[in-house]
């Protein structure tokens, strides 16, 4: 509402004598009690009126209804100045900009960002922590694009480490030859089945050696299997090609494993990064560091940065066998992303427990003097619980991201069935509807919270078709689509002299699109986004409820409600699409 901030401002100059700035206008919406569409909050500007709050409302109020065309009324309510807008501006508005077919589009801003999400580790399948980064990721993706920038979504694939090794070695020694083909199991499943035993076996020798005498730190260490999978990475490092050869095995299972439930989730990637590719780019910039004094050796050789005068502590680079250590390798992906792309910002989607490792690597950058370090971003996000017994695990410790997408589909159908909403459809429709509600159950009950928030996932509560979640919105697209259907026609030539209340307030929430678009982007958040969405799918409920649509006779009047149902789906789609949702047609 520039207008009404501009209009403002110079009501404080003509009245006061007072130059202010735009930032010192406060406009919020008008309380849903009080007569009006948007409100000045006047106690700010009684330091410059010398009168009440309700007096300076009241003289604001008359300048901008003498001066401003567009505000038909207003009423002071204590230190708030209610503003009514016209209908010929509302009419004027909905028109000319919401009701166009490229309203929420922003054009290039000509910048470049890469968002990485997922990372996985190729010694285990996704899991439901995966899942949350995988969608959070998407989106933010999805809603900078929306915003202008040039996106590159990436996925750095952790596919070396001791971690990796366990899995090959427990293979090794108790595979007796399986594969994915011979067992039935996803590629990512067999692997993790082996990281599994590795632990186990793990465990057994660490009591083994505790009975024998060894303290658990000692026993840890010197326990056969850790020291097998220490020389199989330091093997692995050093070029051995039976070695080399097992982890290209294992990890071409695991890749195809992947790739099958990032086609379920409906994620999608540009660029892939292997660690085993840049941690030897890593290295070099060790040795870079070195030389500029950056990094220091220790007697071991390992090579460490003291980071003490900057509130951390001594963080290790390089060990000192010269294996390489995360923030090695995280080094080199950093520099390799710039020299592929080039990008004015890079944002990477991590769980809130690396906090102190990206702090360090940032650090550690801006210290090597590398120019685009200040473009990088730590998209923290916190940990998914699960309501305990609600869903079992593959391995006993983590849900597994395909278990959960299956059982989501599967509670969708059990849950649409029971309401009796796929009366007339194929067996295909109803599969493509029950992957369709379930998934976006599981989406929007993901993303409709700050990223920066821990939360409760419960599957039964997500998929609810009355309360704040996916299919409830799913629903309310569904129905707007049978009124288009049952019109006929989607009409937007359309000329109306006056609006209802409700009709004001979907209108002023559908012009919020881009506002809410654009805090979406300012602050990495798809719950801007989803809360939106929500909130305009109940406005449009009540506008159902409250106004007759197609048994109107007028037909000037019943062709502008068809339009604004056809924007309101319109906006509902686009925003649900950011989010990763597919939207149904019926229901």
């Amino acid at each position: 509402m520039d207008f009404i901030i501009e209009g403002t401002l110079n009501a404080v100059k003509a009245l006061y004598n007072t130059d202010l700035k735009e930032t010192e206008i406060g406009l919020q919406e008008t309380r849903k009690e009080f007569e009006g569409d948007v409100t000045v909050v006047t106690f700010p500007l009684t330091r410059m009126s010398k009168k009440s709050p309700e007096q300076t409302g009241a003289e604001i109020g008359q300048y901008l209804v003498d001066n401003i065309e567009h505000v038909s009324n207003f009423n002071v309510i204590k230190g708030f100045l209610n503003l009514s807008l016209s209908d010929s501006y509302l009419n004027h508005l909905y028109k000319e900009k919401i009701s166009q077919e490229g309203f929420g589009l922003f054009p290039s801003n000509g910048k470049k960002v890469m968002v990485e999400y997922s990372s996985p580790n190729t010694n285990k399948p996704l899991h439901l922590g995966h899942v949350r980064n995988n969608l959070l990721g998407y989106s933010v993706a999805e809603i900078l694009s929306a915003n202008g920038y040039d996106v590159i979504k990436a996925n750095l694939v952790n596919d070396r480490g001791i971690h990796i090794c366990k899995s090959m070695l427990a293979w090794k020694k108790f595979g007796a030859g399986e594969t994915p083909q011979s067992t039935g199991l996803k590629g990512d499943h067999l692997v993790g089945k082996y990281y599994v035993i590795f632990d186990k076996e793990y465990k057994k020798q660490i009591d083994e050696l505790k009975t024998a005498g060894q303290s658990e730190e000692e026993a840890k260490k010197n326990a056969p299997l850790i020291k097998e999978a220490q020389q199989m990475l330091q093997q692995w490092e050093a070029g051995n090609e039976e070695v080399i050869n097992l982890w290209k095995t294992m990890n071409t299972w695991v890749y195809a494993g992947f790739e099958e439930t990032y086609q379920k989730l409906g994620v999608e990637f540009k660029k892939y990064y292997y660690e085993s590719d840049t941690y030897l780019l890593g290295k070099d910039i060790i040795e870079e560091g070195l030389e500029k004094g950056v990094f220091f050796k220790k007697e071991d050789n390992s090579v460490w940065i003291d980071l003490t005068a900057e509130g951390l502590d001594e963080k290790l680079v390089l060990r000192g066998d010269g294996t390489s250590v995360y923030i090695t390798q995280d080094l080199g992906t950093a520099q390799l992303k710039y020299n592929d792309f080039g990008v004015d910002e890079s944002l990477y989607v991590v769980g809130n427990e690396q906090d102190y490792h990206f702090k360090v690597l940032f650090l550690i950058l801006n210290k090597l003097g590398k120019s685009w370090a200040s473009g990088l971003y730590h998209l923290s996000y916190g940990m998914v619980d699960l309501p305990s017994g609600k869903m079992k695990s593959r391995e006993g410790t983590v849900v597994d991201a395909d278990d959960l997408i299956d059982e989501m589909v599967e509670t969708a159908k059990s849950r649409t069935e029971e309401l009796g909403k796929v009366e007339g459809f194929s067996d295909d429709e109803k599969k493509e509807l029950y992957r369709m509600i379930g998934l976006g159950a599981l989406k929007y009950f993901l993303l409709k919270v700050e990223p920066k928030k821990r939360l409760l996932f419960d599957p039964n509560e997500s998929i609810d078709f009355q309360g704040h979640t996916g299919p409830f919105i799913q629903y309310t697209h569904a129905r707007i689509r049978s009124i288009i259907s049952k019109a006929g026609v989607e009409n937007r030539d359309f000329t109306v002299d006056a609006f209802t209340a409700t009709e004001r307030e979907l209108i002023l929430a559908l012009n919020k699109y881009p506002e809410a678009l654009s805090a979406a982007a300012k602050e990495y958040s798809p719950a801007q986004i989803a809360n939106y969405i929500y909130e305009l799918a109940k406005l449009y409920n009540k506008f159902y409820h409250e106004e007759p649509i197609l048994k109107l006779e007028d037909d000037q009047l019943k062709n502008f409600r068809i339009s604004l149902s056809v924007t309101t789906g319109s906006v509902i789609k686009k925003g649900m699409k950011l989010l990763g949702i597919d939207v149904p047609e019926r229901m």
